[in-house]
């Protein structure tokens, strides 16, 4: 099967990108735990933060926003210790601050799908060299979660977040999924 030139031989990558990365999320459950995983690759590739994804989900209480709001400074340095997961105070820190930011949001998932009109933005890239790492969009989403208190929200960082939820689909034009999500 044709994937985009990023998607290695690791069969985790394959089933991401052939199941996950660029099919429209609207959950608003699924949007947190991505805009956290994405904060999470800062510095790193995305296939790190993958096979560690499971772990995140077994001690960041299955990214429940309630429970992470609460998380307790003596939890973060728990964390620190846990070897299954990127071990970042930095990092840690911006679940609690983000979960916290993301429960005053009236409706998160209708927000931050306005940032591209609530539709996905379908793009015609043929190469590695047409995608870009942020857009207007990217930037003034990462400009308004800023503003609402989020870390860890960077204009490469939500574009990120904006192609993983299918915000914007950037398979590239010779990409199997390409032609099954541009329909």
């Amino acid at each position: 099967m044709p994937r985009c030139f990023w998607c290695t031989d690791d069969p985790l990558y394959q089933a991401y990108h052939d199941h996950e990365w660029g099919t429209p999320r609207r959950d608003p459950a699924l949007l947190f735990e991505m805009l956290l995983l994405e904060g999470f690759q800062a510095g790193l590739s995305w296939i790190t933060v993958l096979r560690k994804r499971e772990r995140y989900r077994q001690v960041l209480c299955g990214f429940d926003p309630v429970q992470l709001a609460q998380m307790s400074d003596e939890r973060i340095e728990e964390l620190m210790l846990d070897p299954g997961i990127i071990r970042n105070r930095l990092k840690l820190n911006a679940v609690r601050r983000n979960a916290r930011a993301w429960l005053a949001l009236d409706n998160p998932a209708e927000w931050l799908w306005s940032f591209v009109g609530g539709e996905p933005k379908i793009n015609h890239f043929t190469g590695r060299s047409d995608i870009p790492v942020s857009t207007d969009e990217a930037v003034a989403m990462s400009k308004a979660l800023k503003k609402a208190g989020f870390t860890f929200v960077g204009p490469t960082i939500c574009y990120a977040f904006m192609q993983a939820t299918g915000m914007v689909m950037d398979h590239t034009t010779d990409c199997d999924r390409y032609a099954a999500l541009v329909r």
